[in-house]
């Protein structure tokens, strides 16, 4: 399970299905070539990128800070639960009085990320939920009539 997982599941259960299943169209969205360029330019003078359980922390502070770059605020609640999943991660490997904070460079955004004990429960029901959908054979149906399928890698493949 990884943060994508998390992040997927806040926006699209189709799009978790079919990342879950290798089917990858990422890699030629410009969407996310402009993400990935933004991460690499934000913050230069960070050492990034830290692979821990399979979850991928942008960089971390000294003072048990970590941090997640995103490009904009249109699936807030999403970048939230990815963050707060990853200190959900932390705090199983004994990592306590953690914090987050994520930023979005462009706006000249940054907001501070806690986990609640109330956070414990939605992110571990939010883990069953995706392993249901994942272990499924039947991809999920596609949303209708959303606005934010049109900026989707995987738009394509489920409109056209």
């Amino acid at each position: 399970m990884s943060g994508m997982h998390i992040y997927y599941f806040n926006i699209c259960k189709r799009k978790l299905w079919l990342f879950s299943h290798n089917l990858n169209f990422e890699d030629e969205n410009i969407n996310v070539k402009i993400g990935k360029i933004i991460e690499e330019e934000s913050y230069s003078n960070q050492k990034k990128n830290y692979l821990i359980d399979n979850i991928n922390i942008d960089y971390i502070k000294r003072n048990k800070t970590i941090h997640e770059i995103k490009k904009s605020n249109s699936f807030e609640e999403a970048n939230i639960m990815q963050i707060k999943y990853y200190l959900y991660i932390l705090t199983k490997y004994g990592l306590n009085d953690i914090k987050g904070i994520l930023e979005y460079p462009k706006l000249y955004i940054r907001k501070e990320i806690n986990l609640d004990k109330n956070d414990y429960i939605i992110i571990e029901k939010q883990i069953y939920e995706i392993y249901k959908i994942i272990n499924n054979k039947k991809i999920p149906n596609v949303i209708k009539d959303n606005k934010i399928c049109k900026k989707c890698a995987y738009y394509e493949y489920c409109y056209i």
